[in-house]
């Protein structure tokens, strides 16, 4: 019987119509509130952490480019220095009460930035209340933060789309819901290849490799949830800065590395054509050190919709990977643990 205590696989499934369901409530909420004008908005910052930081890091990379201002994704206490009254600081927070954004956005309330809050409640919430900013709320029954992904990912590429910084965006995130349910129905079938992945990595930790900004955040995304889900140690960089310098750190040990590790490489469409051929020359040079290497390629129109892609195989994939070792992927007691000891003052 498959242990699954909080639900993960029907919250990794339903991605699709949590990414459709957040992009027509940010919608209704944003309808109903004054953002800042375009030509006020010097620089925008995302603040978050852990499933609920990866929202800045999609807006990043998916919007980040066509943007005529940086973005700058802060994970962490306080705001970045030249937080002022011409920066845009969006606040996720899945609970609403992660005390690195909570601290975050009230430091930034102060130094007079525009702020938008995204959260299912806590005190972000309740702070934009007060402060009588906009808040975007995650819809109720989703069981952890890493299985929110599209909640928290859609509200920030809205907002921007909505001051002129993000044109079109609404269609990449239609893209995106088309592909993800094309994807879905594939890795819900029986053999499916995120089931396949999963079952020939066995107890090995994955290390995954993406390309560009897109595919490295995607490799990132792949860590934290076999982390997370799996419980397994997971190890994520991109290229090309890997072969500036990591890969030189896998030659002296294969006959260790082989047997616990295994090369996870993530493609898409998007990137640069020497990324493409120095994916070709890790596989050369790692081949012989890591027991196996596998590649999964993204599909789906635009950047969004293939990030998305590679987070839903990825998702399931580590889903699978705990189920291969009889874990249940839901509880995190460990990272409980943690927030537990940091409330208790003494």
């Amino acid at each position: 019987m498959l242990l699954d205590s909080l639900g993960m696989f029907d919250a990794v499934a339903a991605m699709p119509e949590q990414v459709a369901v957040a992009a027509a409530s940010t919608r209704a909420a944003l309808a109903e509130v004054a953002l800042p004008a375009h030509d006020d908005i010097q620089h925008v910052v995302v603040v978050g952490m852990g499933g609920s930081g990866i929202a800045g890091d999609v807006a990043r990379e998916v919007a980040g480019p066509l943007m005529a201002v940086p973005v700058v994704v802060h994970k962490g206490y306080g705001v970045p220095n030249f937080v002022d009254p011409t920066t845009l600081v969006i606040a996720v927070s899945f609970s609403g009460d992660t005390e690195e954004t909570v601290e975050s956005v009230s430091d930034a309330f102060v130094a007079g930035a525009h702020i938008v809050t995204v959260s299912n409640g806590g005190r972000l919430a309740a702070l934009a209340d007060e402060w009588q900013v906009p808040h975007v709320t995650v819809a109720h029954g989703i069981p952890m933060p890493r299985a929110a992904l599209g909640a928290l990912a859609i509200p920030p590429l809205l907002v921007l789309e909505q001051v002129g910084f993000f044109p079109g965006g609404s269609s990449w995130i239609d893209a995106s819901v088309a592909q993800l349910q094309r994807r879905r129905d594939q890795l819900i079938a029986e053999a499916n290849p995120a089931h396949r992945l999963a079952h020939r990595l066995g107890r090995a930790f994955p290390l995954i490799y993406g390309g560009n900004g897109l595919g490295g955040l995607a490799a990132l995304r792949w860590k934290t949830q076999f982390n997370e889900n799996a419980k397994v140690p997971a190890f994520s960089s991109q290229l090309p800065e890997a072969t500036h310098n990591e890969i030189a750190g896998w030659g002296q040990h294969g006959d260790v590395t082989r047997q616990v590790m295994q090369l996870v490489l993530l493609r898409h469409d998007f990137e640069h054509p020497q990324v493409s051929r120095r994916f070709d020359l890790v596989v050369e040079f790692l081949d012989e050190v890591m027991g196996e290497v596998h590649t999964v390629v993204a599909e789906g129109e635009g950047p969004l919709a293939q990030f998305f892609d590679l987070a839903l195989f990825g998702d399931v994939a580590s889903l699978y990977a705990a189920a291969e070792q009889g874990i249940d992927p839901g509880p995190v007691p460990v990272l409980d643990e943690v927030k537990q000891r940091l409330a208790d003052p003494g």
